[in-house]
């Protein structure tokens, strides 16, 4: 097998499972940003380009949950605005740090998106029930901690976005977003907004790898729509298990590297 044809496949796979992965327990980036690295892609361009490929996945989970969102529009609107500022920020601070601290930088990134994921059961247990509403929308109080909350989420999810989505169900849960199909349908939303400002950072920085980004955005959507049955069929704990286990490893591995 060519080298050319391994590594188109091995894109195709880590997309396709990614794109599976986001739509059972999120975590996809964990499988697609190390299969860039692997093929060669400075750190900073396998980020970008991985954001790329995953970005249009997020449509199809945003389409799957409207009827759960029917409701949300006053906790869309200052989540949106504060998500797009956030994200703005953390496209530029990408945009901005250097690639060889980046790169050294990346072992601590996975680690912490998988710790992270590691935790989400218990982080959702904790934010389960939050503050009081009012009708749609929370206490002023509340609220004011969730944009701030948010902020950082968004700031950090256009940076690296792994482990991303754990952080914004757990502001949702802070202001009483108990039922799970509504959170992950407005959580799905700020993730469109946020990386929207990313994806157009990014291609204007000349960070993408666009025919990686194509190929891999095909397979992450063929991934989300016939993959899911699959993922469910094996069980969410076990993907969850799964996606932890790669993480662990990489990270180890990319940590090992850095200090040999």
């Amino acid at each position: 097998m060519s080298t050319f044809l391994l590594q188109a496949l091995t894109l195709f796979a880590a997309a396709f499972a990614a794109g599976a992965v986001n739509s059972i327990a999120g975590g996809g980036t964990l499988l697609t940003f190390p299969a860039l690295i692997w093929i060669g892609l400075d750190p900073k361009i396998a980020n970008a380009t991985s954001t790329v490929a995953l970005w249009p996945g997020l449509m199809g989970g945003l389409w799957g949950y409207r009827r759960e969102m029917e409701d949300s529009r006053a906790l869309l609107v200052p989540l949106s605005l504060t998500s797009l500022v956030g994200g703005a920020v953390g496209t530029a601070l990408l945009i901005w740090t250097p690639s060889d601290i980046f790169a050294r930088l990346v072992p601590f990134l996975i680690l912490f998106a998988t710790f992270l994921f590691m935790a989400q059961e218990t982080i959702s247990r904790r934010f389960g029930f939050g503050a009081k509403q009012v009708g749609n929308l929370p206490a002023r109080g509340w609220l004011l901690g969730a944009i701030i909350f948010q902020f950082g989420a968004a700031i950090y999810g256009a940076y690296f976005g792994a482990g991303n989505g754990i952080v914004m169900l757990a502001t949702l849960g802070l202001i009483g977003v108990s039922d799970i199909h509504r959170a992950n349908g407005i959580k799905t939303f700020l993730a469109i907004v946020l990386n929207s400002v990313a994806v157009v950072g990014f291609a204007l920085s000349n960070l993408v790898s666009w025919p990686q980004a194509l190929f891999m955005a095909v397979a992450a959507i063929t991934g989300g729509y016939f993959g899911a049955s699959v993922a469910r069929r094996v069980g969410r704990v076990t993907v969850r298990r799964a996606v932890i286990v790669v993480g662990l490893i990489i990270g180890c591995a990319m940590l090992l590297r850095l200090w040999l």
